[in-house]
Formats: structure tokens, sequence, C-alpha cells
């Protein structure tokens, strides 16, 4: 058995790089043909897609369907002036909250949201109220 040089080996290297490109190119292509067909059979639109919710939407379902329990039809949908509000209000999200909750020997903050850290857990256990580390 002969041995490969380093310059064979790059070369067979690229080779498959560009084998392996052109299979994720073919799969990709693959995938957009699938869901092209889908949204053409179930006639969804592009915005269907992008902000629905999960599960079937009116669009989806067949001429005289009921919508799934606790779902609102079509009729009742939420007015374009919730729809803004709701996306005002999602622009908040992820932005820094003012700390509520201080433990003094540490300095450790709390802002209130999410788990209690362990500091103010063991704390608490200790028969402390959560008042007395508020800021």
């Amino acid at each position: 058995m002969a041995k490969n040089s380093l310059t064979d080996l790059l070369a067979q290297k690229a080779a498959l790089d560009k084998k392996i490109a052109d299979m994720q190119r073919a799969h990709r292509s693959d995938a957009i043909n699938k869901v092209k067909a889908m949204m053409a059979e179930f006639g969804l639109t592009v915005e269907d897609i992008a902000g629905a919710p999960a599960g079937p939407t009116a669009s989806a379902r067949p001429a005289g369907a009921v919508p799934p329990a606790g779902r609102a039809s079509a009729a009742t949908a939420a007015s374009p002036a919730d729809v803004a509000k709701r996306r005002k209000l999602s622009a908040n999200a992820g932005k820094k909250v003012a700390p509520k909750y201080r433990n003094p020997a540490t300095g450790d903050t709390w802002t209130g949201r999410g788990l209690k850290p362990k500091w103010l857990v063991a704390a608490l256990g200790a028969g402390r109220s959560l008042s007395e580390f508020a800021l």
C-alpha cells in the first residue's frame, strides 16, 4: 500500500469538501421544494409561516371546520391595534431591569424575576424575610 503524500491528501480533502457542499445544496433544495409544495397544498403564505402560532390556522383548515377549543376564529382574531401593542411590548423583552433585592453581605442583587438566587433561597430558609433584602 503506497503512502499518500500531503498534496494527495489535500486534493482528496478538497474533493470531499466539494462533494459535501454539493450534497448540502441538494438537501437544502429538496427541503425548500417540499416546503413550497406543502405551502401550496395547505394554502399557506410566508406570513402564515413566519408569525403563525403552533397548530392549524384558519387558512389551513378545510372549509366549515371548527377551530380547536381555546383558539380564536378568524372572526374574533385580534385587531391590528392589539397586534401592534403586543409587538411594542415584546420590543422591551430582554432589556435590563433594575435590581429590587440586594445581599448586604456580598452585594449580589436580584431583579425579582426568574428563579430566586441561591443566596436568597438560603436566607429565606434560615427564617429571614424578603423585605429585609429590598432596595
